[in-house]
């Protein structure tokens, strides 16, 4: 069973592992690899990444990727997005700590975010602008 709207930007909006797909070019399949993301119901999707990474550049060259995240229980669901990419800037201390925030806390938290402040400090934020949505609860009678 598909879901509607506020069913899919719900879930997408709660604390999953996203798989992120870009195309890898001629040749090969996409690149899918598990990556950490937030998204806010009406928002635009967003990923922190290495300004260098394999990820960004096949994302640069692509101009567009996917995020699917989903669950097996209760039921079996899965939201997928894909667009292009709306935005890119440059990461800071308050991007790493509201995206770590969706999945560590209390020391967890402030270890990462300490560690991203030196080790990650060329990551950059893509915000996707959502085209395509592909969406079911396989466990749903509704």
């Amino acid at each position: 069973m598909e879901l509607s709207r506020d069913e899919r930007e719900s879930f997408l909006a709660e604390s999953h592992v996203a798989a992120l797909g870009v195309a890898a070019g001629d040749h090969r399949g996409p690149l899918v690899i598990p990556i950490w993301y937030s998204y806010v119901p009406g928002g635009l999707p967003w990923i922190l990444t290495g300004a260098g990474s394999s990820k960004m550049t096949l994302i640069r060259a692509a101009g567009r990727f996917s995020l699917l995240v989903h669950r097996t229980e209760p039921t079996t669901r899965y939201v997928s997005v894909e667009g292009p990419v709306a935005e890119t800037a440059e990461g800071t201390s308050a991007l790493h700590r509201a995206m770590a925030g969706r999945y560590l806390s209390g020391e967890a938290l402030d270890r990462f975010v300490a560690m991203a402040e030196v080790e990650l400090a060329d990551h950059v934020v893509v915000r996707m602008r959502p085209e395509r949505w592909f969406t079911a609860d396989l466990g749903s009678t509704a």
